[in-house]
């Protein structure tokens, strides 16, 4: 962040916490709320068809009024004190009554006890998480080889792109940051690249140096994705279906890892790669 944002925020008053990039761990609320919000959504777009965003009005209702195990009530009656006043579910509320301090003594109570319940769910889910984590740590000196990921821009015949390397190195590495990243020793190659990674992203590099994937025949972009590139053209087929015939070729790749051979619609490769053909 720039000296810019941080001198504004400051004087906003507002409180940063910088995250990781690439690490949803970082924000583990946030990511588990977008996966039920995604749920939800997609279950009405089946049922019901249509976009998703002509739904979104329904599915905020039905989040905000569904009960939570973590807080043992609605998010709508943590915020307000209350449940929702709706036709669906009117007969809840029960009769008018004057608001004055005991509302306001039972609302302090209500927020209270909510936050007992959030902390024990916390520890309840961070007891589960510690139990398979590992902790990892490096010295100063050690080789370590760094995570990639698949390239998705890579056209795949009913498959996915699983001939890519998951590591590729090994680095040394130079400096610890704090207790969770790492600063890395990187070629010329990932100049490009900036050489402080996440523990989660390393794993200790082997002795045997067959199972070390030499920058040389890889690309790797500024995201640290792996970028598969077809090599050369081994041979043609024909796959025929019920009613149609497709042309397919097989594709020789440039990754050292795993199946190096894999057969594509020749006319998306014709698109992509045309001095193949040549």
């Amino acid at each position: 962040m720039s000296r810019f944002w941080q001198t504004l925020q400051n004087a906003l008053g507002t409180q940063i916490n910088m995250s990781t990039a690439y690490h949803p761990q970082t924000d583990g609320q946030t990511e588990r709320t977008n996966q039920t919000l995604e749920d939800m959504l997609r279950s009405c777009v089946i049922d019901f068809g249509g976009s998703w965003d002509i739904h979104l009005p329904l599915v905020e209702f039905s989040y905000n009024n569904s009960y939570h195990t973590s807080i043992q009530c609605t998010p709508f009656e943590a915020l307000y004190g209350r449940k929702c006043r709706s036709p669906i579910c009117w007969s809840e509320i029960g009769e008018n009554r004057i608001i004055g301090p005991e509302l306001i003594q039972e609302t302090t109570d209500k927020i209270a006890l909510i936050q007992e319940r959030i902390k024990a769910a916390r520890d309840r889910q961070k007891s589960y998480a510690d139990n398979r984590r590992r902790p990892l740590e490096f010295q100063i000196g050690d080789l370590v080889m760094l995570k990639v990921s698949p390239w998705k821009g890579i056209f795949r015949f009913r498959k996915r792109g699983k001939i890519a390397p998951r590591f590729v190195g090994p680095f040394r590495i130079l400096e610890r940051i704090e207790s969770v990243a790492y600063r890395l020793e990187l070629p010329p190659e990932l100049s490009n690249i900036h050489d402080v990674f996440h523990v989660s992203n390393l794993k200790k590099c082997l002795a045997d140096e067959s199972l070390i994937v030499p920058l040389k025949e890889i690309q790797i972009d500024g995201k640290l994705q792996f970028r598969e590139e077809p090599v050369e053209l081994m041979d043609r087929e024909m796959k025929v279906l019920k009613r149609s015939r497709i042309p397919i070729v097989k594709i020789r790749w440039n990754s050292q890892c795993g199946t190096e051979y894999t057969w594509e619609r020749e006319d998306q490769m014709k698109g992509k790669y045309p001095h193949l053909f040549s």
